[in-house]
């Protein structure tokens, strides 16, 4: 018989990171800590005790004993071996360079297939929420390294032109330091967080979160230290195994965020997208042929 302890059967295969998101949403605050832990350190989970794991995650050794059964696992032994026998996909290009398809029609379905599960995984009122945010905050911090940057650099575009106070934290000057200074806690932090990540990221998160800013994280790992951090996780579809990460997901979530933000601040943001329009016209710099 099932008990609480046991997964469902078809997660008795699963990876690691797979079984926790599996049950994340029904744990208790105890386990999160945990589980948060595993996901940040899953990469050097064998070099520590479980003693270890549950001072890491400021549980007691009872809790994580109590959590590794939930998983699955009779044991931490029998975790370890689990971990041993894991080889997590990289996410580098060149790993999936030799089964690269170069077809038109599949590259497409992928594309719809990930629209499709953004619309079953991310609800109305969780993109409401970050909106919300998004158009009452003193400032805006985007923020998003490597291919991040992409729709961090199409956030602050759209955003920039609703309402003032919309700021790339991360751009070519180097200065992060310099505008994580000006952050406050009437602040919102929109954060990008898709793989391959790099490390500065939880350091500007956390600086951030520290200031008292809210943090609204669109990512497609819902599961990590840095959605522990976030008041608000929009969560995209996860990678399939190709050469490139798509973020066609990414992207048509940004353009949502920006079109509520429309809806919200209506008077404002008419007239601020009236006064651009002036400016440019003014400006000739834009060729609308």
């Amino acid at each position: 018989m099932m008990t609480t302890a046991d997964p469902a059967p078809d997660t008795l295969n699963a990876s690691l990171d797979a079984r926790i998101r599996a049950q994340y949403a029904s744990l208790s605050a105890a386990d999160r800590k945990l589980a948060d832990a595993l996901v940040a350190h899953q990469h050097e989970l064998l070099s520590y005790s479980a003693t270890e794991l549950a001072q890491l995650a400021g549980v007691s050794k009872a809790s994580a004993a109590r959590f590794f059964r939930r998983l699955g696992f009779d044991d931490f032994s029998a975790f370890r071996d689990f971990l041993r026998q894991q080889k997590a996909p990289s996410p580098s290009p060149l790993s999936h360079f030799d089964s690269a398809d170069a077809a038109l029609a599949p590259h497409l379905l992928r594309d719809a297939q990930r629209l499709t599960t953004l619309a079953t995984q991310l609800s109305e009122a969780t993109a409401q929420a970050a909106s919300q945010h998004l158009a009452r905050a003193r400032h805006v911090w985007v923020v998003g390294y490597r291919n991040s940057f992409l729709a961090a650099f199409y956030a602050h575009a759209l955003l920039s032109q609703l309402r003032g106070g919309v700021q790339l934290l991360n751009d070519a000057t180097g200065q992060e330091a310099e505008r994580l200074a000006e952050i406050g806690a009437q602040d919102v932090l929109l954060v990008m967080d898709f793989r391959r990540r790099t490390r500065r990221l939880q350091s500007m998160v956390r600086a951030a979160s520290q200031a008292g800013a809210k943090v609204l994280l669109l990512t497609d790992s819902a599961v990590s230290s840095l959605a522990a951090q976030a008041s608000t996780v929009l969560a995209c579809p996860r990678q399939d195994e190709q050469v490139f990460d798509s973020y066609v997901a990414a992207v048509s979530v940004v353009n949502h965020l920006a079109t509520c933000v429309t809806s919200l601040l209506r008077g404002k943001a008419r007239a601020r997208l009236a006064a651009i329009e002036q400016l440019h016209a003014a400006l000739d710099d834009i060729d609308d042929a």
